[in-house]
């Protein structure tokens, strides 16, 4: 979530433990409300696993410390993808302090390959200034500590900003009831007994960093780029009906003007 902070990190907009609105404490409540309904999902099904991971990630980031939490739930190897490129988490987080206060985020999408063993979460975030964004995790599933820990992140402010929501007109002693906020967790195509899928193709322009991560079993695979004007992009295919489809196509904004 290295634009989540810009080099940092991503986060979502709805969560602020200090909110003091009425909209926004019961956006508070309705995230509070879909994580503990993500967590008490069964331990089969690959989405909800993410996504709980995901939501547990972020509620540490803001009890324990950002750079803290993040240090915690990376995978070994793990990349933060900022503006000049991807550094290697662990050495830098190493040297970071915590800030006051921390991003705040919540995943509202996952995509998981059949065998879970690699899987995107996607979602939106406000950092300490109120600014608000996007940002993209991957997921790698660690056979040794069986759980999930991430092994990329990268997100960007939105650029525009937005306006800021209207407050809605609530009577006095009115009883907010929030809905859950809704996660939309989805699974690839399994390959068949004894079969497999064919590469999917990458046609991609000369002068740009960029690397490829499949999972396992090849149902699903998230590619990287840095282009030489600081263009930062994350696309994720997978396999749907039986071909090759992309699930998500991200390009960070450009970054706003401090």
């Amino acid at each position: 979530m290295t634009g989540r902070i810009l080099l940092s990190c991503s986060a979502l907009a709805m969560v602020l433990a200090a909110c003091s609105s009425p909209q926004q404490r019961a956006m508070n409540r309705a995230v509070s409300q879909a994580q503990r309904t993500v967590e008490r999902l069964p331990s089969i099904g690959d989405p909800g696993r993410v996504a709980a991971a995901d939501f547990a990630f972020a509620r540490m980031a803001r009890e324990e410390g950002q750079w803290t939490a993040f240090a915690a739930t990376a995978a070994p190897g793990a990349m933060l993808h900022g503006r000049n490129g991807l550094i290697e988490a662990a050495p830098w987080l190493a040297q970071q302090n915590d800030p006051e206060r921390s991003v705040v985020w919540a995943p509202n999408t996952v995509w998981s390959s059949c065998d879970g063993t690699l899987a995107i979460s996607f979602g939106r975030f406000q950092n300490a200034e109120g600014r608000v964004g996007s940002y993209v995790t991957a997921w790698e599933w660690q056979r040794s500590g069986r759980e999930y820990k991430w092994i990329y992140d990268m997100g960007g402010e939105d650029n525009p900003q937005p306006p800021p929501p209207e407050e809605p007109d609530i009577p006095e002693g009115a009883i907010i009831v929030p809905g859950l906020t809704g996660i939309n967790g989805m699974t690839a195509d399994c390959p068949q007994q004894g079969g497999g899928f064919a590469e999917s193709a990458i046609d991609l322009p000369s002068g740009i960093d960029w690397a490829v991560k499949n999972s396992a079993d090849g149902s699903l695979t998230y590619r990287w780029e840095h282009h030489a004007d600081g263009t930062r992009r994350v696309v994720v295919d997978w396999i749907r009906e039986g071909e090759w489809q992309t699930a998500l196509d991200f390009t960070a904004p450009e970054p706003l003007e401090q």
